[in-house]
């Protein structure tokens, strides 16, 4: 056999191999489906990364869907619950209306700067009569301390109205047992001086003896050393501030409205509130006012909610 038959024999064989184990032509293309029949099954690399793309739904727990419903209708149940108890205690109260909820407590007091309503000097207590804040609150303040009535604190615990009182010693003295369960109950106790006298026209020593000896007093009686104080009448001049810081006190609370059971009485013109005022009344009844302390308190809350405000401490934001 010649050379060239030789080579020309064994290329045809190698070709022959090469088609046989599908090498030497392209891959087949797959026919389209008919019409209606199901699409192929993906392959698994397609699939793969198909997942992915797109991550997984979590898994269904059962009963967490049902669980969650119940968690929200138990909620919406006890804030009706809470609604209307608190409309239950308002009537029997006699109130138009419960009492708007305060705002949360600050969470530091109020930073004190020499704006309208706020008295500021270097090393003295700032004078205040209205407090610095954006909240629709005002503060009920009480003073002196004559009329004790049970009714009164059970009234301001079933309600929740907090209340800042500042107390003189000879008007307490006889039933401090009275004041200690109104400061148990929330009621922060503040400094109106042992006798109740103008410290105005006192000297500093005596005014001195009036402010501390009251700290004093409270401390031993209720538990308290007060950072707020009230000059009674309002009535203060530099000695009245020196003597109040060498004891302690941190603010004077003066006030923009005195409440009575039956009107208010108003410092500015404008005979309106506003947020951060400052409310005075007194630990007074039927021999002064004829009528009660609840009678005043209703008379105040009612007032105060019908223009829009609620009740916060005092001591809270001073």
């Amino acid at each position: 056999m010649r050379a060239g038959q030789k080579w020309s024999g064994l290329l045809a064989a190698v070709c022959l191999t090469a088609v046989v184990a599908g090498c030497a032509a392209p891959a087949a293309q797959p026919k389209p489906a008919p019409a209606g029949a199901a699409a192929p099954a993906e392959a698994p690399e397609a699939a793969d990364r198909g997942a992915a793309r797109a991550p997984a739904a979590p898994p269904v727990v059962p009963g967490l869907a049902r669980q969650e419903e119940e968690t929200s209708s138990g909620a919406v149940a006890r804030q009706a619950d809470a609604a209307r108890a608190a409309l239950e205690t308002a009537q029997r109260w006699g109130l138009d209306r419960p009492p708007l909820k305060a705002p949360p407590r600050p969470a530091t007091r109020t930073a004190l700067t020499p704006v309208k309503g706020v008295k500021l000097k270097d090393g003295r207590p700032p004078v205040v009569f209205r407090v610095p804040t954006q909240d629709k609150v005002v503060f009920l303040t009480i003073d002196d301390g004559y009329e004790k009535d049970p009714e009164f604190s059970r009234m301001a615990a079933e309600l929740g109205i907090p209340v800042s009182a500042f107390l003189s010693d000879y008007l307490v003295r006889d039933n401090y047992g009275y004041f200690r369960d109104l400061h148990k109950q929330g009621v922060e106790i503040n400094n109106h001086t042992i006798n109740h006298r103008n410290l105005k026209v006192l000297d500093y020593e005596t005014q001195r003896q009036e402010i501390c000896n009251q700290q004093d007093q409270l401390e031993q009686q209720i538990g308290v050393r007060p950072r707020l104080f009230r000059p009674p009448y309002g009535e203060y001049n530099d000695d009245t501030l020196r003597a109040a810081a060498s004891c302690g006190v941190q603010a004077v609370p003066l006030w923009n409205e005195e409440a009575f059971p039956d009107h208010m009485e108003w410092r500015y013109d404008d005979r309106t509130l506003h947020p951060g005022d400052i409310i005075l009344t007194h630990f007074r009844g039927v021999s002064d006012w004829k009528a009660t302390m609840p009678d005043l308190l209703r008379k105040v809350v009612n007032d105060v909610t019908a223009a829009g405000f609620s009740l916060g401490r005092l001591d809270d934001y001073l």
